[in-house]
């Protein structure tokens, strides 16, 4: 695989919101990356600028977003059917080419798109829904989960300088994870059973911490992947929860690495030749 060219200056888009995070603790987690500015847009505003040509003025779109789901509505979680224009954006943005890293709770977006699952590799379900033709239960979380991430792919970039095993405390999900249509990268020695995770559709519905009635089945433990999203360059990370994670330095280093890698000529001709 090519190796990262830590000093070609770039510009990072990143669309912040739908999870609480402290803003300042995130912004920091940019600090020392040479050569990387990073842009912090706000959902909804976020979607509406990702168009084609945004492509022509940044390298990196970042997601650290949920959008399409109405957590305040008679019924909290509920899909919020995307807008033409912005699904039709995105994937003209996709098909630009431009880099893409997604983190933590971006892999909950749009809800009521399946093609979004297809673009991330995945998906974390506030309610249960039809997926790929097949009936799925809510996915799980669980806070503060104390587990140890493995390298599975050491010769890709985005794990150059990655310690084959290190330890993280963070929220990890028991999601819906495509793994036959993505390159692994990470996994955690977590057990991704039902009782070790709580309801996503209880929580919304006002019962924290809870796996009454929720019969998941096992999961994957994949937390971080590479894939093709049109003929963009696109890696997932599901770590990123909060300031302790962000001020952790091995994950500082997966997060620079997987946004130099995107924007590299190298991954953009990887993502176009996998068409």
């Amino acid at each position: 695989m090519p190796t990262i060219d830590y000093h070609a200056p770039l510009k990072v888009l990143a669309a912040v919101r739908g999870h609480p995070f402290d803003r300042n603790a995130y912004a920091a987690l940019f600090d020392g990356m040479e050569g990387i500015s990073v842009t912090f847009v706000d959902q909804p505003a976020a979607s509406l600028l990702m168009q084609p040509d945004l492509a022509d003025q940044f390298d990196v779109l970042l997601l650290y977003d949920m959008p399409g789901i109405d957590f305040h509505g008679p019924v909290p979680g509920a899909p919020v059917p995307i807008p033409d224009a912005v699904r039709e954006g995105i994937d003209r943005l996709l098909e630009r080419g431009i880099g893409v890293v997604a983190t933590h709770h971006a892999i909950a977006g749009w809800p009521a798109w399946e093609g979004f699952a297809e673009i991330v590799g995945g998906r974390f379900l506030y309610r249960a829904a039809t997926l790929r033709g097949a009936a799925r239960l809510d996915s799980g979380y669980r806070h503060q989960a104390s587990y140890n991430a493995q390298v599975v792919a050491p010769d890709h970039p985005v794990m150059a300088g990655i310690p084959p095993m290190f330890a993280l405390t963070d929220e990890l999900y028991l999601a819906e994870i495509f793994e036959e249509d993505v390159v692994p990268l990470l996994r955690s020695d977590y057990r991704f059973e039902r009782d070790n995770f709580y309801s996503a559709t209880a929580a919304i519905e006002g019962t924290m911490f809870s796996n009454e009635g929720w019969d998941h089945a096992p999961g994957s433990n994949l937390i971080g992947w590479a894939k093709r999203a049109g003929n963009s360059p696109l890696v997932y990370l599901q770590p990123g929860d909060d300031e302790v994670t962000y001020a952790n330095p091995v994950y500082r280093r997966l997060i620079e690495n997987a946004i130099r890698w995107t924007a590299s000529a190298e991954a953009r001709d990887w993502a176009r030749a996998a068409a």
